[in-house]
């Protein structure tokens, strides 16, 4: 089976991880690796934080993270779009939710040299203020783009 995917410089941002082969919709591309961390772990540590702008957490439940600075893998480097081709896809481990997996899916066909993108999603417990949604700027260029990658308070 031919490698699908492949991580180089993105013009998003940083590092990117690209289609090497046409990619179907539904096709299920990585699995979100990292050590699995608690909440308080993470907030205690260095790992990213709301001014940075920046982080490889990835939030499982109310009490796990994976944090991807730590045993993380390529899905680390897919960047947020506001237009985005891919998504991620939780399966939960019920019996051992520290156990739980994500995984980025297609959720369009996606040609060969395209950056593969996911909306993050992120929400804050504090308010979004300008300085916050500078800090957090999104730079995906799509046409829809709210131009940072806070989600609206629901």
């Amino acid at each position: 089976m031919p490698k699908k995917i492949i991580t180089h410089r993105s013009a998003i941002h940083g590092n990117g991880v690209f289609a090497a082969a046409a990619i179907t919709k539904g096709e299920r591309l990585i699995e979100y690796k990292g050590l699995r961390r608690s909440h308080d772990d993470v907030d205690a540590g260095d790992s990213g934080d709301i001014e940075s702008g920046h982080t490889f957490l990835f939030t499982l439940n109310d009490d796990w993270v994976i944090d991807a600075n730590f045993e993380g893998n390529a899905a680390r480097w897919i960047n947020h779009s506001c237009a985005p081709n891919c998504e991620a896809v939780l399966v939960e481990n019920e019996e051992d939710p520290k156990r739980s997996k994500v995984y980025i899916e297609a959720i369009r066909d996606i040609s060969a040299g395209e950056e593969l993108t996911y909306n993050y999603g992120i929400t804050l417990a504090e308010r979004q203020t300008p300085r916050l949604k500078k800090i957090w700027a999104c730079l995906c260029g799509a046409p829809t783009c709210t131009g940072t990658m806070l989600q609206p308070k629901r």
